[in-house]
């Protein structure tokens, strides 16, 4: 059975991917599902040269992989990966993305989650961006809009360019990072009226542990009818 393969991206750095994405997985746990998230490209490790968003992800897979697998491109320094790139002499090679991918989908999974860095259009080289990649890929697209002043030009922004790329958006999550963000209802009501993709949730600010599993269970049930419709 095929790999259901979903492309995490979201309009800003820090908007909640990882957050998101760990969100999902244990959802998708709690459904019994199989699924995996995986990082392809990081920037910013520990003393040990790991990634953080990589390791929550590991966290919460459902399947246990080995670190290189899960975050197969990944700089010491937290910068753009292209210039850290550049600064290392490494370059962000595609070839080997595509070769992570073609390794991931033979995993024994339901579904697989590939969190993108920074938000849409991060550059992977002078000329290519991580999008560029993802659209070749043809991998469907699920938007974390990081609920701030400012989102409703970020979030349709980065639609606007995801529809551009011939790139399927399949589903969005409004994640409240601004606890005193003014209005916060309109602007959800408004991105839903705008964006075509159904809204698989609303995920409030630090939400408590017990909340946080039933929003885990809603985001995942959400999805998986997504992917049930569309079968």
């Amino acid at each position: 059975m095929a790999v259901n393969r979903f492309f995490v991206t979201a309009t800003d750095t820090d908007a909640g991917k990882t957050y998101i994405s760990s969100l999902l997985l244990q959802g998708f746990r709690a459904l019994g599902h199989a699924a995996a998230g995986v990082k392809p490209i990081a920037a910013g490790t520990d003393q040990q040269g790991l990634n953080g968003d990589a390791l929550r992800l590991m966290q919460h897979s459902g399947l246990a992989l080995p670190y290189a697998q899960v975050n197969p491109i990944c700089y010491q320094a937290a910068v753009a990966p292209h210039l850290a790139a550049q600064i290392t002499q490494q370059p962000i090679l595609e070839s080997q993305l595509t070769q992570a991918l073609q390794d991931w989908q033979q995993l024994a999974l339901q579904h697989l989650l590939i969190e993108g860095a920074g938000g849409w259009l991060l550059p992977i080289s002078k000329h290519r961006y991580l999008a560029d990649w993802v659209a070749e890929q043809r991998l469907p697209v699920v938007l974390v809009v990081g609920m701030k002043l400012g989102c409703l030009n970020h979030a349709m922004l980065t639609v606007r360019e995801i529809e551009r790329s011939g790139c399927q958006l399949v589903a969005w999550v409004a994640n409240c990072i601004d606890p005193q963000m003014a209005l916060l209802q309109e602007n959800i009501t408004d991105l839903q009226q705008r964006i075509a993709a159904p809204c698989l949730g609303v995920v409030p600010f630090m939400p408590a542990e017990q909340q946080q599993s039933a929003l885990a269970t809603q985001l995942a049930a959400a999805l998986t009818a997504i992917i049930n419709k569309n079968d």
